[in-house]
């Protein structure tokens, strides 16, 4: 009795805990200013690791745009398709340690990400130095 006990605690916490699989998808993000979808993205795992990308800009007056603030060698480079957030290492049920870059400005920031909302909202923070220095987005999972 005491081992089925040990199990169904062990099974239900582990469905609890987030794992990468959580994580991955297409997400929209949103607009701080109007609340409203911005652009959709991809986050996926590679050795280990979370990325994401930007698969589309949902403002038609965005689409083509480039990265013209960016430096290096995404200066100029079409935002469709740009890798934007690399090195997201497990830390827990979240990830940490990781980099965003905002095309708006062309900055990298260090980033970190939680799931909310039973997985179906991801908590977004950029910041600089410290992550009390920063701001946060929440994404919305796609459909």
């Amino acid at each position: 009795m005491f081992h089925k006990i040990i199990l169904t605690v062990s099974l239900l916490l582990l469905s609890l805990s987030a794992s990468a699989n959580d994580y991955i998808g297409k997400w929209q993000t949103i607009n701080d200013d109007t609340n409203k979808a911005q652009s959709l993205v991809t986050i996926w795992e590679e050795n280990g690791k979370l990325k994401g990308r930007i698969d589309e800009l949902l403002k038609p007056e965005s689409k083509g745009s480039l990265c013209d603030k960016c430096k290096g060698e995404l200066k100029n480079k079409k935002i469709e398709g740009m890798t934007f957030i690399w090195d997201m290492s497990k830390d827990g049920n979240n990830y940490d340690d990781g980099k965003i870059l905002d095309p708006a400005s062309g900055k990298i920031y260090s980033a970190n990400m939680k799931l909310i909302e039973g997985g179906s909202k991801l908590k977004v923070r950029g910041y600089i130095g410290f992550s009390l220095l920063g701001r946060t987005q929440v994404w919305v999972k796609a459909p």
